[in-house]
C-alpha cells in the first residue's frame, strides 16, 4: 500500500508518526605532535562554531519548511559545541502534491513540507588518539519531525555541509496513526534503505552497507571514504615533504582509524 498524501488515505485525526534521523559525521586528521593536535582543534573549533552550525540547521529547516520556534546554542571549552532548534508546523495549502512524497532532497532552496512539535539539534565532539598521531572530529545531528514528511528531505544537504571520511545514519519511523475506520498507519511511506536517499554522486564516493530491520521501520547505513588524499588528513605541511615509509605509515594510520569507526570495533593488527 502506498501512502505518501493526505488524500490518498483519509486520516482519522492528525498523522502524528515521529520520524527521527539521526546523522553522525566523522572527519580524520593525522596530527603527528601535540601543537598540531592544538591547532587542529581551534581550527574545528572555528570551522564549526555554534554560530556556523546553527546557520547550518537553520538552512535544514528551511529545506524542510519548518518554522524556527527557538534556538538554544553554546561554545563549550576548551573544544566543542551544541545547537538545538525547537521547530514547528507551517501551512502547506499551495505546496504541490509532489513535495509530500519521500524523496532525496535538494540542497537549501524552496521545498515546503508540513511540521509539528519537532526539533533539530547538533553536538560536536573533538577527539584524539593519546600518542597524537590521529586526532578525530565527530557531529551528531538529529532531526525529528511529526506528521506526513521525513527529515530525510535534508540528507543531502547535511553531508555536504560537513567534511566527512565516515558516515553513520540511522532513520527510525515511530508511533502510529488511524484511518477514518481506526485502521493503525505504522508507517506512511515506502523505504527499503537510506542509501536510496544519498545523492548519486556521493554514494560513489563511500562503500555502504545497510543494517536494517523493516519490520520495526529501523533502518541504518554506514559510509566510509573510498579514496582519499593525504594532503587533505596532515595539518600544515603536504605528502611531498615526507619520507615514503612515512607516507605509507600515516595513509595506513589513517585507513585503519577509519575502518575501525566504520565497522564499530578496534582492529589488532
Amino acid at each position: 500500500m502506498k501512502l505518501t498524501h493526505k488524500e490518498t488515505i483519509e486520516l482519522h485525526g492528525f498523522n502524528n508518526l515521529t520520524k527521527s534521523l539521526s546523522f553522525n559525521m566523522y572527519d580524520i586528521c593525522y596530527t603527528r605532535s601535540k601543537e598540531e593536535r592544538e591547532a587542529y582543534v581551534k581550527y574545528i573549533d572555528e570551522q564549526y562554531s555554534a554560530e556556523r552550525l546553527q546557520k547550518i540547521l537553520t538552512h535544514v529547516s528551511d529545506i524542510i519548511g519548518a518554522h524556527v520556534l527557538n534556538v538554544a546554542s553554546q561554545d563549550f571549552e576548551p573544544a566543542g559545541a551544541s545547537v538545538t532548534l525547537l521547530i514547528s508546523e507551517e501551512p502547506v495549502e499551495n505546496a504541490p502534491s509532489e513535495h509530500f512524497e519521500e524523496s532525496p532532497g535538494p540542497l537549501p532552496e524552496s521545498v515546503v513540507m508540513q511540521l509539528d512539535k519537532s526539533h533539530i539539534t547538533v553536538h560536536t565532539y573533538p577527539e584524539y588518539h593519546p600518542d597524537e598521531g590521529i586526532s578525530t572530529f565527530r557531529a551528531d545531528i538529529d532531526v525529528s519531525t511529526c506528521g506526513e514528511i521525513s527529515p530525510l528531505k535534508a540528507l543531502h544537504y547535511l553531508i555536504r555541509s560537513f567534511e566527512t571520511d565516515v558516515m553513520t545514519i540511522d532513520y527510525r519511523v515511530r508511533g502510529f496513526t488511524r484511518d477514518k475506520k481506526g485502521f493503525k498507519l505504522f508507517i506512511d511511506h515506502e523505504i527499503s534503505s537510506i542509501q536510496n536517499y544519498i545523492p548519486e554522486d556521493v554514494g560513489e564516493m563511500f562503500d555502504m552497507i545497510d543494517v536494517n530491520v523493516y519490520q520495526e521501520n529501523i533502518f541504518h547505513t554506514k559510509c566510509k571514504l573510498r579514496e582519499f588524499d593525504l594532503n587533505n588528513y596532515l595539518f600544515g605541511y603536504k605528502k611531498e615533504t615526507l619520507h615514503p615509509e612515512e607516507l605509507i605509515e600515516i595513509t595506513e594510520r589513517i585507513k585503519l582509524e577509519m575502518d575501525e569507526i566504520f565497522y564499530g570495533k578496534n582492529i589488532v593488527q
